[in-house]
C-alpha cells in the first residue's frame, strides 16, 4: 500500500517543531557559554567578628595609649567583616544564580568592592592604607570627643592587616572606653559583646559601609547582642537581622557613645525603625 501522506495541518505542525528544535540549539549553546563565562561580580558572605578592638590581635593589644591613664575593660567591641571572592576569582552565571536566592550571600558589582584596573597586590595595599587612614581618623575623633590633646595623648592602633575603613567607629569607641568608660566608672559596653560597623571622620561623623545585612548575621552567629549601624543603612541591616539582636542607629560618635551609656545604665536607646 502507498504511504499515507500527512495532512496539511500535521505537516505544518511538524515543520514548526523542527524549526523550534533548530532554534533551541543556539539558545542552549549560548546559555552553556554564559554559564561558564566570568562575570564582573563578587560573591560576599558573613565574615569574621573575632577582632575585639578592646582586646588583642596577634598577641598585641589592638589599642595602646600613652600619655594618659587607661582603664581595664570587660566588654567587647567587635569589628565585623564580610568575605568576598577575590578580585582574580571567576564568578559564573551559576554562582550568581545560586547566591541570588540565599540570605547569607550577596552578589555585588566587582567595582564596588575592588578598585578597577589594579592587581591583587595593589588592592591589598589600598585596603591597608584605607584601614590606617580610618585608624588615624578614629584617634582624632575620640580625643576630640574627650577634649584630650593629641599632643599629650598618643594612640597606637595595631590592626592594619585587616583592610578597609569600616571599623573606624569601633576604634573610636574603643579608645573612649579605654580612657573614660561610661563616664561613671563603668564600661562603655556595659560588659556586653557589642558589634558594629561604620566609617568615621575626624569630626566624629559616621559614614555608610555596605554589606551590613551580612555583618549582622556574622555578629549574631558569634554571640553579639547589640549592633551599631550607620543610620542610613538601617533598612539594609534589618533585612536579615538575627533574632534578639538590638540594632542601634548612629550618625556620629556622640550618638554612639550616648546610646551605649544609656544602654549600660538601663535607659532607653533608639533602635532602627522606631
Amino acid at each position: 500500500m502507498p504511504a499515507e501522506t500527512p495532512s496539511a495541518p500535521a505537516a505544518a505542525k511538524n515543520k514548526r517543531t523542527r524549526t523550534l528544535a533548530l532554534c533551541a540549539v543556539p539558545v542552549v549553546a549560548l546559555l552553556a557559554v554564559a554559564a561558564s563565562v566570568p562575570l564582573p561580580f563578587v560573591i560576599a558572605q558573613p565574615g569574621s567578628t573575632t577582632a575585639n578592638v578592646l582586646g588583642e590581635h596577634k598577641n598585641k593589644p589592638v589599642i595602646t595609649i600613652t600619655g594618659a591613664e587607661t582603664r581595664r575593660t570587660t566588654g567587647q567591641l567587635r569589628m565585623t567583616t564580610i568575605e568576598a571572592t577575590g578580585p582574580g576569582t571567576d564568578v559564573s552565571l551559576g554562582d550568581v544564580a545560586d547566591s541570588w536566592f540565599r540570605t547569607d550571600r550577596a552578589v555585588m558589582p566587582r567595582g564596588s568592592v575592588y578598585p578597577a584596573g589594579q592587581s591583587d597586590e595593589q588592592i591589598e595595599r589600598h585596603n591597608v592604607a584605607e584601614m590606617e587612614k580610618s585608624q588615624d581618623a578614629a584617634s582624632q575623633a575620640a580625643l576630640r570627643y574627650l577634649h584630650r590633646s593629641p599632643g599629650d595623648v598618643k594612640v597606637d592602633l595595631s590592626l592594619a592587616d585587616v583592610g578597609g575603613p569600616s571599623a573606624g567607629l569601633l576604634f573610636a569607641l574603643g579608645i573612649i572606653d579605654k580612657l573614660d568608660g561610661d563616664g561613671r566608672g563603668g564600661d562603655l559596653t556595659g560588659g556586653r559583646s557589642i558589634a558594629g560597623t561604620g566609617t568615621i571622620e575626624p569630626d566624629g561623623t559616621v559614614g555608610a559601609v555596605g554589606g551590613v545585612s551580612l555583618k549582622t548575621q556574622a555578629a549574631g552567629r558569634d554571640g553579639a547582642t547589640v549592633f551599631l549601624v550607620p543610620k542610613g543603612e538601617c533598612s539594609d541591616a534589618q533585612a536579615e537581622l538575627p533574632k534578639g539582636m538590638r540594632l542601634i542607629p548612629v550618625t556620629d560618635l556622640k550618638d554612639a557613645v550616648s546610646s551605649l551609656r544609656n544602654l549600660a545604665a538601663g535607659q532607653r536607646v533608639p533602635t532602627c525603625g522606631s
